[in-house]
């Protein structure tokens, strides 16, 4: 069960004013699955409207219908996790995004079990929220509970050359589960739920 005001929680921290996210990296492939150039820098060193435009992007994750768009996967508990997409999701997080062989490798796995309709886009997204401690009362108090290291990621058709559309799929790990992370699971995001990226949703459990 993943909760609305949790995610809405991480959202007022991806504005321009409250920006969590310190790195974003990505690539682009063309239907076959091959890559057409990538990108990894530090995030505020893009202009102003490029971050407004990122964080739509990243945004549209958690500003899914929770438990609808938005659902929450667990990984494995024991050695068949080894076979899915958490070690490397998990050395990616750790990493901060600044390994690009790891994110080489994520790119080429996408590519290789994606089965695409056009060209499209992979973005990575890595933010670090301090989470506030909250009273029984709901009022925010001095002092952090938990610093929260996250992944986001969304994967969208191109609209024009290195021109990401809207998300088709993505997701946020670790979990955002009580106000605490939790890399036992994952919220995955389809923007068609009726339709759901099936070929990306096995790689993940």
């Amino acid at each position: 069960m993943i909760y609305r005001e949790d995610m809405l929680e991480l959202t007022r921290r991806m504005t321009i004013s409250r920006n969590c996210f310190s790195r974003i990296a990505g690539c682009y492939l063309d239907s076959s699955g091959f890559e057409d150039g990538s990108f990894n820098v530090h995030f505020g060193n893009l202009s102003t409207a490029d971050q407004k435009k990122n964080l739509a992007l990243a945004k549209t994750v958690p500003f899914a219908k929770t438990n609808i768009q938005l659902k929450e996967l667990s990984f494995p508990n024991d050695p068949r996790r080894q076979k899915t997409l958490w070690p490397l999701l998990e050395g990616i997080r750790q990493s901060g995004l600044r390994d690009d062989g790891l994110l080489s490798v994520f790119y080429e796995v996408i590519g290789e079990h994606y089965k695409a309709n056009g060209d499209y886009g992979i973005y990575f997204f890595f933010g670090t929220y301090d989470i506030p401690v909250k009273g029984t009362d709901g009022a925010w108090m001095e002092g952090s509970e938990e610093i929260y290291d996250f992944l986001v990621c969304v994967l969208s058709p191109l609209k024009g050359e290195y021109e990401m559309d809207n998300p088709r799929f993505g997701f946020l790990y670790p979990a955002f589960a009580g106000r605490s992370a939790d890399p036992n699971k994952i919220y995955v995001f389809h923007a068609d739920p009726e339709q759901p990226e099936m070929d990306l949703l096995s790689l993940m459990i």
